[in-house]
């Protein structure tokens, strides 16, 4: 069930927006602590000799050790290799058959860049660890038509698996969304959709790790008030997300323009996140005076626009970036966070902006501090948090 926040006083806003409580992007079921970081195998790959490569040009993430889950996964010895050596063998069924084994996949297409054009999602099984491996040289696409990869389980916050995708593109996905909030009376009330998370890749019930991957041209369900992320949507994970070394550019999402979260920790590192944007408006909220009609189990007003770049919103995680350019991204009118949006709703919450630059983001801002020194995170952030850390950063509003 989704609930407004209880805190309820921003302290800034910008960019035309005037709400009279805090936003939310709503709050999903079922807290529960986050566990550690999975270790994967620490070995070589040949992914290097590619030509895709994402991440941070003009900086890294030196002030603090990544997690042993950001290490490249040591993909030598596959458990399934897509193609035969020539790109005839690449297909979207080779794929999708390589991907229902689980394990280690990795492709043999040749030694040119390939593009594997799919008119159908990428299921992925939920009861096994599954590796994605493009070696720099494949590049999935949806064709501006479908999602590209989808984990769907069946409970939150309970499984230990995880699917890593790295050294490839995901570009040009789209989701198809079905819920339509029904029209209201009330011109307040939420638009939209109740679905339609996860442009490029959804997760519920896992854990998700990105590394050296692009995203470019994905988009989500364009307008609603708990759904978004352009390329990424996770949601009632253990261990959440973690990108290393990737880059979003042109993803769109109602919230969560590039990577979205609902009772899910994110961790960015060494990555760009630039021109994404939340192309929903008026935030999220309750209120009962505007809009009589109930929807997600409370009468919600409001239609997103969260979060234009990294977007985070729950119970008992942290959000982390390291090492980032988090540069010229764009919240929806009247709403928050136009590089990020993080609301811990029971102010457990902490908040590390930690050897990044975020500059040049648009929208409304406003921080809500319980402990520390830092009181204000800035003009390109939106957050409830129980503190928050910004060291060895450029972070626009920020004295």
């Amino acid at each position: 069930m989704r609930r407004p926040l209880a805190i309820l006083v921003p302290l800034a806003v910008a960019c035309g927006a005037n709400p009279t409580s805090n936003p939310d992007s709503g709050t999903a079921t079922d807290g529960g602590s986050n566990d550690a970081p999975v270790s994967v195998d620490t070995g070589t790959t040949t992914s290097d000799a590619g030509v895709i490569h994402g991440g941070n040009p003009n900086g890294s993430c030196t002030s603090m050790t990544l997690p042993a889950a950001a290490t490249a996964v040591d993909t030598s010895t596959p458990t399934t290799v897509v193609g035969t050596g020539t790109p005839d063998g690449c297909t979207q069924a080779a794929l999708q058959s390589a991907v229902t084994q689980g394990g280690i996949v990795t492709f043999s297409c040749g030694a040119a860049p390939v593009t594997i054009a799919l008119d159908a999602t990428i299921t992925v099984p939920i009861d096994r660890d599954t590796v994605l491996d493009g070696g720099g040289l494949v590049t999935l696409d949806g064709q501006n038509a479908v999602q590209i990869l989808r984990w769907n389980g069946v409970d939150y916050k309970a499984n230990d698996h995880a699917l890593t995708v790295q050294h490839m593109a995901l570009v040009n996905a789209k989701t198809t969304p079905t819920e339509a909030i029904p029209p209201a009376p009330q011109q307040a009330c939420s638009q939209g959709y109740d679905d339609g998370e996860g442009g490029a890749i959804y997760v519920r019930d896992g854990n998700l790790v990105v590394i050296d991957c692009v995203f470019t041209n994905d988009h989500a369900a364009p307008l609603g008030p708990d759904t978004g992320g352009g390329a990424i949507y996770i949601a009632g994970s253990k261990r959440g997300v973690i990108a290393e070394r990737c880059t979003f550019t042109n993803d769109q999402g109602s919230n969560a323009g590039a990577v979205g979260a609902l009772n899910a920790e994110i961790q960015v590192f060494d990555s760009l996140v630039t021109g994404n944007m939340a192309t929903g408006h008026d935030a999220n909220d309750a209120d009962q005076s505007k809009c009589s009609v109930m929807n997600n189990g409370q009468y919600e007003i409001g239609s997103g626009g969260n979060g234009g770049a990294l977007y985070a919103d729950g119970n008992d995680f942290d959000f982390t970036v390291c090492g980032d350019d988090i540069e010229n991204n764009a919240a929806g009118v009247n709403a928050f966070g136009g590089g990020i949006f993080f609301t811990s709703d029971n102010m457990t919450g902490v908040l590390s902006i930690i050897d990044s630059t975020i500059q040049g983001n648009t929208g409304g801002h406003w921080t809500n501090v319980t402990t520390g020194s830092v009181t204000n995170a800035g003009t390109a952030v939106g957050t409830n948090a129980k503190s928050i850390t910004i060291t060895n950063s450029s972070v626009q509003g920020v004295n």
